[in-house]
């Protein structure tokens, strides 16, 4: 950090979780502290980090949570009110600058909604006549009008007055190829005194980048683009040229930036126009429609305050999108904060530590989560009483004056069972035959069997099963909520105490350096330290074994892996995973996830002093993802140093080894 006594300091979540962990005198006086984007705490990843700080954060300060899309914002405010205390729940419905939302049919732009918020007919016409057209013309291929490509869209919005635009494109390498096709087409947004501005802007900014690297990180096409006034903008870039653009284009330099969807998250790049390209994203699965959570986050960057008298939102129109679709998004206020909140091995020492066992369980069970789950308990108890009242009813409508009724009728119910388990088990078919048997005399010998009201009294009993069946499968759904955080706290001290991190709920030597490994992966790290897999590892071993805990490949291509002592580091760490794994399936836990052997050759060619160039060439890496996996391992090996004082000196010297050209300059960038 720079200064971190200053009396405004900036952070990530993890810095703040980590200093309430370790009882930092530099929060002993803390006073507030501002959660912006606050519904990043539903993020499968790392919105549990959030929430820790959220329930174990000293009561004196003063908590500001920031969001403009959780639409259960009174519900997020109760459960704040029962961790935290006093809460004010403040909702604003009016947006600063007023949002218009439009489609690009072909070369037209036309409103979204028309009076009353409603759709526009004339859209919809538009739409039903291109259907129409399509339809029966398959053939002979009209397809509706042609679409604008992308350099065309970023020339008509020009032509309209609506730049500088974003548009969102859900792919890195869509959004770089955005701009090649921009450039390719001659585009120019900008004039000559803006170009000086720029240059000087990329003069400051990367000042300090070696020449060598320059070619491979594509400054020289990155910095033509920048002058026509078109950049790109995502995860894959390297730090300053992200920092580059946004600087450029909150000052109007830069007109047009193809993004990722990241850049909606916490980075000030307002705009007076957001396009749209598709309304459906890959989720790593498969390719799934934007929620209206998202759909609001993104279009909210339309609209500059102080500048724009409005904002506004063009989708552009294609055959697989339709206007209530797009109305649909538009038009919707429900995106609930959900919690993703789950106890981890690192977070439960933590807690045992400061606070024992029964405590750091009590504490858990005021998770949102749980308080989410409780609600949901409440809700689904209601449904159970309301169908047992109905079951109730239904057995004493079909009371039968000839003897118990709904006996009888659970004897035909084991008949219906017992004949679907024939048809589907033929080897037991003939033991089955002769129990059907068996069950059909005594319904035949039962008193009821008889009754002239039987099959109306059967009728009505099987709606009465029928309710049975689904109380039992509520019942199911209650117990599976009930202290389900608390329940997997206990699952997990079961591993620590197992593993030797634990003894008679007290933490032990190897617990006490688990509470100083974060991440995905710790209890892993931690095994791996106890194992001593890294102890005679030279400096790029060192840092090529460790990247296999912090880094996820985005495919699932074989990986190049160093030689020396590198295979067998990987291979113990692959063992002790396979041991953990199988203990956490015993337990009924979810297993942590496999350590991934995808960066180990990059790293280890980095840590041994070899040129970005060198690194990346024939590699599909990208440079933002390069760097940023480096700094997780930085992060790691700082994290070891503490953990692990044995390896202090080699730490020393892999610290030294990496944090150096493009690494250490996005540091300073950042």
């Amino acid at each position: 950090s720079i200064n971190s006594e200053a009396q405004i300091v900036v952070m990530t979540t993890e810095v703040l979780r980590n200093m309430i962990y370790a009882n930092s005198t530099t929060i002993t006086d803390l006073k507030y502290v501002v959660m912006d984007e606050v519904h990043y705490l539903a993020d499968k990843f790392r919105g549990a980090v959030w929430e820790e700080i959220l329930i174990h954060l000293s009561e004196a300060v003063q908590v500001i949570s920031l969001s403009a899309t959780v639409s259960n914002a009174e519900e997020f405010g109760e459960w704040l009110q029962t961790v935290r205390g006093d809460t004010e729940v403040i909702v604003s419905e009016t947006r600063p600058v007023p949002l218009y939302q439009h489609v690009l049919f072909g070369n037209r732009l036309i409103d979204l909604f028309g009076e009353g918020q409603r759709l526009n007919p004339e859209l919809t016409k538009l739409e039903r006549d291109t259907y129409r057209k399509i339809k029966g013309n398959w053939r002979d291929k009209p397809r509706g009008p042609r679409s604008l490509t992308r350099p065309e869209v970023i020339e008509k919005l020009e032509r309209e007055s609506l730049l500088p635009a974003i548009t969102f494109i859900f792919s890195r390498n869509s959004c770089d190829a955005a701009v090649r096709q921009c450039i390719a087409s001659g585009i120019r947004l900008t004039n000559g005194k803006e170009r000086q501005e720029i240059r000087d802007v990329v003069s400051r900014n990367i000042k300090s980048l070696a020449e060598e690297d320059l070619v491979v990180l594509g400054y020289y096409e990155w910095a033509d683009a920048l002058e026509r006034g078109v950049a790109a903008h995502h995860a894959g870039l390297l730090p300053a040229f992200k920092v580059t653009v946004e600087e450029l284009f909150q000052r109007g330099l830069v007109k047009a930036v193809f993004a990722t969807e990241t850049l909606a998250l916490g980075i000030n790049m307002p705009a007076r126009t957001v396009v749209l390209e598709k309304l459906s994203k890959w989720n790593g699965e498969g390719h799934v429609a934007i929620s209206p959570g998202e759909y609001t986050q993104l279009t909210g960057r339309a609209g500059r305050r102080g500048i724009d008298i409005e904002g506004n939102a063009v989708i552009l129109w294609g055959n697989e999108l339709d206007s209530t679709s797009v109305g649909g998004l538009a038009s919707t206020r429900t995106y609930p904060l959900k919690s993703s909140f789950k106890p981890t091995y690192n977070m439960s020492i933590n807690l045992i530590s400061q606070f024992g066992s029964e405590r750091a369980r009590t504490s858990l069970e005021s998770s949102l989560a749980q308080f989410q789950a409780d609600k949901a308990v409440v809700g689904l108890s209601r449904q159970i009483r309301k169908n047992e009242s109905t079951r109730d009813a239904l057995f004493t409508e079909a009371k039968c004056d000839k003897g118990d009724f709904t006996e009888y009728a659970k004897l035909r119910f084991e008949i219906k069972n017992l004949e679907n388990d024939s048809k589907r088990n033929k080897r037991k078919r003939l033991e089955i035959e002769d129990e059907i048997a068996n069950i059909r005399k005594r319904l035949k010998n039962h008193s009821c069997h008889n009754c002239p009201d039987r099959e109306h009294h059967s009728r009505i009993t099987e709606r009465a099963f029928r309710l049975q069946r689904e109380i039992d499968g509520l019942t199911d759904r209650i117990n599976s909520r009930t202290n389900v955080i608390a329940k997997r706290f206990d699952r997990i001290r079961l591993v620590l105490d197992k593993l030797g991190y634990l003894e008679n709920d007290q933490i032990t030597k190897p617990g006490r350096m688990l509470a100083k490994i974060y991440g995905e992966t710790d209890l892993l790290i931690a095994e791996s330290i106890r194992a001593e897999v890294f102890d005679q590892l030279t400096v790029p071993e060192l840092v090529s074994v460790i990247s296999a805990c912090i880094y996820e490949s985005r495919n699932d291509d074989a990986s190049k892996i160093p030689r020396g002592q590198v295979p067998n580091a990987l291979s113990d760490i692959s063992r002790i995973y396979g041991r953990i794994h199988d203990i956490e399936i015993d337990m009924n836990l979810e297993p942590m996830r496999s350590p991934d052997f995808g960066f180990c050759w990059a790293a280890y060619r980095w840590a041994s002093g070899n040129s970005l160039t060198s690194v990346l060439k024939g590699s599909e890496l990208t440079v933002g993802d390069f760097v940023r996996s480096m700094k997780q391992i930085i992060d790691l090996l700082r994290q070891l140093r503490v953990a692990a004082p044995q390896l202090q000196q080699t730490i020393d010297l892999s610290l030294e080894s990496v944090d150096r050209g493009v690494i250490a300059y996005a540091g300073a960038a950042i």
